[in-house]
């Protein structure tokens, strides 16, 4: 399925995006409904070359047609819409490191916040709230973008603010206790120095 250069121009001009789907470019932003639904048109052949315009290198030899119109599909929207944020980028690559490794993988569920949430923390003998707003997070009348910065705010020390929040397990707590175990029936001092 090839398009017309004239096709192609006055489509341009009339502001609808061009036909060809292989001409995914930086200026071009948008991925129409009506070039991903041609997708399903175009052959082995022609899925090929959408490959090989859209990742500049030649498609692997084994791919399935489906498998292709899948990949080219993706990366039209990837240009149009960015791709994979790093964060799930690392948690993807994570898991499949895992995968290959040990042959299953764990998902960690990561608490997501809502806009309205409310975060509390006592701190010295101060109570903190702090409220998840679209774009960051409210405390004290201050708009942050992260809640290490709050962390950082309330403690004068770096600290990681889901941590700190109470959002994420202390694993290094865990890890490196500085207390010997006692034995049963002993009594145990506990002292808080962070209060």
């Amino acid at each position: 399925m090839s398009f017309t250069t004239n096709e192609i121009s006055a489509r341009c001009k009339c502001g609808e995006p061009p036909a060809s789907i292989g001409q995914a470019t930086e200026r071009q932003r948008g991925v129409s409904r009506e070039a991903l639904s041609r997708l399903r048109l175009l052959d082995i052949g022609e899925l090929r070359r959408q490959w090989r315009a859209l990742y500049k290198t030649p498609a692997p030899p084994h791919l399935s047609r489906e498998l292709l119109a899948r990949a080219v599909a993706y990366r039209l929207q990837e240009l149009a819409l960015g791709g994979i944020r790093p964060e799930p980028q690392r948690q993807l690559l994570r898991i499949a490191k895992e995968l290959k490794e040990t042959g299953a993988a764990t998902i960690r569920a990561r608490p997501e916040l809502r806009p309205g949430t409310r975060l509390m923390r006592e701190w010295r003998g101060r109570t903190h709230e702090v409220l998840v707003v679209e774009d960051g997070f409210s405390w004290q009348g201050t708009h942050c973008r992260s809640l290490s910065a709050i962390a950082r705010k309330i403690t004068g020390t770096a600290w990681s603010g889901p941590l700190f929040f109470g959002l994420k397990p202390n694993r290094s707590g865990t890890r490196r206790s500085s207390q010997q175990p006692t034995p049963a029936g002993e009594p145990v001092e506990i002292n808080d120095v962070a209060s």
